[in-house]
């Protein structure tokens, strides 16, 4: 225990030091961490062997419903009420279109099967809460109108769809079953218990959590420990209803900020600290996961698949999605581009790899490739994107 304390202790030690060296080199930072997994894993110098897919799932879920309960809490109502219509299209109809988009292409290019494209489409469409809410905040830039919003919102929403489509798709992969309108009905029913039960829960769990923090004084420090419990809690209790935890909990930090701002306040610095560790711990974990060396097979057709998908599906999907809202053609542009691939699709990734049926981990280190694509493209050009576009606020534009 002694010696596995020393070395997790120095691994992320080291990790959190290269905050200021990301900055300098304008480098995403999870990209980084990414690296530091890969470098301490069996290929690099570090060379622990780590292959153990269920448990970095289990790691993974705990991981991703801190870092949304934390983004929940940094999301004040007025930014849900103000992007609530394009966040909210986007999270659902955007997913759809993104998976379906990138599925068919590979379909046809690549010859996979229409049922396993449609899932590696379905693991790749929804931008990453943790990529997103830290990249945004790592580069300060200043955007105009409800973009900002927007894009952290969606990011937050989008998760339960793509883990629904993921699921779904899994499922017909293992039992061997066809694409067919007769499993439509069925797979709606439960997309809309899935969702409604999530937000269902997340809601009421926020408002009972925020009247107890209103109703009783407690020593600051436990503020954050007390809203932790509850948030866990309700997390917990919509899994098994069936329902989506993952919304839930993220709706129950907004709910909890907006109901009881004196708790949230107290517990959001705190909040903030563990949603540092957890990505910290997830993507060192991830980084861990990957055998750098076996990625050279999956190479070529993953860069196929990531230019797909930030060139072709996730831009033709903003486009069909907010031109009805009227979003600028720049804005759109932006939102777009700034479509974060990030820890959640390769934690589901996971999904068919842990599951009974015929996918092997080389459908994880394709979707490995994919991220590192995407962060090594779409989150580094973040603030020099905004301004080619014309996009940045005032206060961007006077610095």
């Amino acid at each position: 225990m002694d010696l596995f304390l020393l070395v997790a202790a120095l691994v992320v030690f080291g990790s959190i030091l290269l905050t200021p060296v990301s900055a300098r080199i304008g480098a995403p930072l999870l990209l980084l961490f990414l690296a530091v997994g890969m470098l301490a894993g069996e290929d690099g110098p570090g060379g622990l062997h780590f292959d153990d897919f269920e448990l970095a799932y289990e790691i993974g879920t705990m991981a991703l419903a801190l870092i949304l309960l934390a983004g929940g809490l940094d999301t004040p109502l007025r930014d849900l009420r103000k992007a609530a219509a394009p966040a909210i299209v986007m999270a659902t109809l955007g997913v759809v279109l993104t998976a379906g988009t990138v599925g068919i292409v590979t379909h046809l290019l690549l010859g996979l099967s229409i049922v396993e494209a449609l899932l590696l489409g379905s693991v790749v469409a929804s931008t990453d809460a943790a990529a997103t809410f830290l990249l945004l905040r790592q580069s300060g830039v200043v955007l105009k109108g409800r973009m900002r919003e927007t894009i952290l919102v969606e990011s937050g929403l989008n998760d339960p769809m793509a883990i629904f489509l993921t699921v779904a798709f899994v499922g017909l992969v293992d039992a061997g079953m066809p694409l067919s309108w007769e499993t439509l009905p069925g797979l709606l029913v439960i997309l809309a218990q899935q969702l409604g039960l999530g937000a269902l829960g997340g809601i009421a769990g926020g408002i009972a959590a925020a009247a107890v923090a209103r109703r009783i004084v407690l020593p600051a420090g436990l503020y954050a420990p007390l809203m932790l419990a509850a948030a866990f809690g309700v997390f917990a209790a919509t899994r098994l209803v069936e329902g989506s935890g993952f919304l839930a909990i993220y709706l129950f930090g907004i709910v909890v900020t907006a109901r009881a701002p004196q708790a949230a306040a107290r517990a959001a610095q705190f909040m903030d600290g563990i949603s540092w560790l957890a990505q910290i711990v997830m993507f060192l974990m991830l980084g861990l996961l990957v055998t750098p060396h076996e990625l050279r097979a999956s190479a070529l057709p993953a860069l196929f698949i990531a230019a797909v998908l930030i060139f072709l599906a996730r831009p033709l999907a903003t486009l069909i999605c907010l031109t009805p809202l009227k979003v600028p053609l720049r804005q759109q542009a932006y939102i777009g581009w700034v479509g974060l691939r990030g820890a959640v699709p390769i934690f589901l990734a996971i999904i068919p790899v842990i599951s009974p049926g015929p996918v092997t981990a080389a459908f994880f280190d394709i979707v490995f490739v994919i991220v590192i694509a995407s962060l090594v493209l779409q989150g580094w050009t973040i603030v020099p994107m905004a301004r080619w576009l014309g996009v940045t606020g005032k206060d961007e534009e006077e610095t």
